[in-house]
């Protein structure tokens, strides 16, 4: 790396060292030819007459002070000439160099407009790509919080949806309880379940959204140990089992009995549920869910596969991302607030894992690679 960022510069370190070796040699060179060409034989009568005129006084008065001042510090003369010519040429120099900093600052102007690529003089093509690299990540990142702003206000109108229809459900519920106090038991005790699922529900919502905060701010602290990887996987999957049901799914668990890992066994449950959750949500009725899990050199590798509608390419990154929905219409009907998989995504990011997905002909694969001893 270091070799390659020294190559980049090597035109320009090139072109400057050829300018320097140019005025050492041409200072000394110049003067040279001008004592051969105006001053040998010459330069001593010219000082002499214009002693003899400047000070009025004779010749003889005038060739004396010519070899008391000249004569005497020639060498100092000549020097002093090629020094005062050296730096006149090296203030060139340094005009030339500074008009490299006038670009560059032409450049990081140009960071922030969209009037195509910077240009840059040939010798700085290094700088010339590190600005445009840096100007395609400041657009990207523009266009990146635009979505997410967008997506943000998005999720806000679809939950002031969602939240608005069991909350009209539980005021109009109360309400009723309210108005008819000598109501029947029995319709009293349905009324009261129908507000209580209702208030579960806004209540699973506003924790969703507590939850997303709280990792995307990385205020979890984990408490690490060692987790018995395949026994959690069978308590998922016993726990899901009624709701599988209701989609005529069913989980099928394939892992080895001494498969462990390293980790908050809450927090990673909390990943399992929220993509088995997904996936329960999406597979086509009367598929299997299959979970598969086993080791990779010094990682454990579990995969979540099931049958459904396949994602596009294009929006398989997009999942894991903060205020996505895939499908509104659906994740209205589910009652999610689509940020199970966001936090997914943070918590196993926080235990130094991935997590992806894949889909292709109708099948949708999320794979969680988690380290097996905890990060030195």
């Amino acid at each position: 790396m270091k070799n390659n960022r020294r190559s980049d510069y090597s035109g320009f370190k090139r072109k400057l060292y050829l300018r320097l070796v140019f005025i050492g040699v041409a200072a000394p060179v110049l003067i040279y030819l001008f004592y051969l060409r105006l001053w040998y034989r010459r330069g001593g009568d010219v000082m002499v007459s214009v002693f003899r005129a400047l000070f009025r006084i004779s010749d003889e008065e005038a060739h004396r002070l010519y070899t008391i001042i000249f004569r005497g510090n020639i060498a100092f003369f000549w020097i002093a000439a090629i020094l005062i010519l050296f730096f006149l040429l090296l203030r060139m120099i340094l005009n030339w160099f500074t008009n490299y900093f006038d670009a560059i600052n032409r450049g990081i102007d140009g960071l922030l407009s969209d009037d195509g690529d910077i240009s840059l003089p040939p010798e700085m093509s290094a700088t010339e790509r590190k600005l445009n690299e840096v100007r395609s990540e400041l657009h990207k990142r523009a266009v990146d919080a635009q979505l997410a702003e967008q997506r943000k206000n998005d999720l806000v109108m679809y939950l002031a949806h969602d939240i608005r229809t069991p909350l009209t459900s539980v005021i109009g519920y109360l309400s009723l309880l309210s108005e008819a106090p000598d109501m029947p038991a029995e319709q009293r005790t349905r009324y009261v379940g129908i507000t209580l699922d209702k208030a579960y529900r806004l209540e699973k919502m506003i924790n969703e959204f507590f939850e997303i905060t709280r990792y995307n701010l990385n205020e979890i602290t984990l408490a690490k140990e060692k987790i018995d990887l395949c026994y959690m996987l069978v308590q998922l999957t016993d726990e899901f089992s009624p709701l599988l049901m209701e989609h005529g799914n069913t989980a099928v668990l394939d892992a080895d009995e001494d498969l462990t890992v390293c980790g908050d066994p809450d927090r990673l449950a909390r990943v399992f549920q929220n993509i088995l959750k997904n996936a329960a949500a999406y597979s086509d009725p009367g598929t299997e869910i299959r979970i598969t899990a086993w080791e990779s050199d010094d990682s454990v590798v579990i995969v979540f596969r099931n049958h459904g509608r396949t994602i596009p390419r294009e929006k398989l990154s997009s999942l894991f991302e903060k205020f996505y929905r895939l499908d509104e219409a659906r994740a209205s009907v589910t009652g999610g607030a689509g940020l199970g998989l966001a936090i997914a995504k943070e918590i196993v990011t926080l235990h130094g894992g991935t997590i992806a997905a894949e889909s292709s002909d109708g099948i949708v694969e999320f794979t969680v690679t988690l380290p097996k001893q905890p990060a030195p």
